[in-house]
């Protein structure tokens, strides 16, 4: 009998793209959507936690340098995408359930009509304890950074800015935490002189689908395996403006 799997996901990019890497092999029963956060509530709670001064900051390097960052590594994204077959192509229609959140009843409902052995979580909301109890599969996300050193955001360009050599990628179980889900699988990726902040995450991406596909594996063979590394724990957001030119002008970190 083939196991189940849902994807309980984000309209995000790297969501289409495990999608679409993973639904030639498996038996994806149901894509659960979640409808995007509220920008402004968005905005509200990080000056709450994080200060207006350091959100602004944020806010001007994802409106002035990000868009740089895009056009800088144009040719190098073009690159990742074909070497590693990244398909970015839409949901298919028959299989799409729209749900307010990843935390709502309708995503409760829908989680317990299919009852999946598998939920493969990508760019949702913090999954809450309701949600993962609500039904007996697994629930297991891919995080751009090496956990647990790297949980939050960008793992790739804090590695680089800390010069520690856990540039990488982790599939990990889902928890209600941030990233703190015991580890399946981890890697590191190898970045070239043409990378910078927007291309890294294109190469954890088409790692961490490689590692999503042994995960998948050792969970329909009932034989999954977490795995420790010793490293603290750590929580990162996005750069602002002023540290991103700081470390780029001084430190050469793109």
């Amino acid at each position: 009998m083939k196991k189940s799997i849902v994807f309980l996901v984000g309209n995000d990019h790297s969501s289409y793209a495990i999608y679409n890497a993973l639904k030639k092999d498996y038996n994806i029963s149901k894509v659960i959507l979640e409808e995007p956060k509220s920008r402004k509530e968005f905005i509200k709670r990080r000056i709450k936690k994080l200060g207006i001064i350091k959100v602004i900051g944020q806010g001007l390097f994802q409106k002035i340098i990000v868009p740089f960052l895009n056009k800088e590594c144009k040719s190098r994204i073009t690159e990742i995408i074909k070497n590693n077959n990244l398909e970015f192509t839409d949901f298919d229609k028959d299989i799409l359930i729209n749900v307010p959140s990843a935390n709502s009843k309708e995503c409760i409902d829908t989680l317990k009509s299919v009852n999946p052995d598998l939920v493969i979580v990508n760019g949702t909301r913090i999954i809450s304890k309701k949600v993962l109890n609500s039904i007996d599969g697994t629930f297991i996300n891919t995080h751009a950074g090496y956990t647990p050193l790297y949980r939050g955001i960008h793992g790739a360009y804090w590695s680089k800015v800390n010069k520690d050599g856990y540039c990488g990628v982790s599939v990990h179980l889902v928890d209600p935490g941030i990233d703190t889900g015991g580890i399946l699988y981890q890697d590191l990726i190898e970045t070239k002189e043409t990378d910078n902040f927007v291309s890294y995450t294109y190469l954890q991406l088409a790692k961490g689908i490689e590692l999503m596909k042994l995960a998948v594996e050792d969970i329909i063979n009932e034989s999954p395996k977490v795995i420790t590394n010793g490293l603290e724990s750590k929580f990162w957001t996005h750069p602002t403006l002023w540290f991103y030119l700081k470390h780029r002008w001084f430190n050469k970190v793109k």
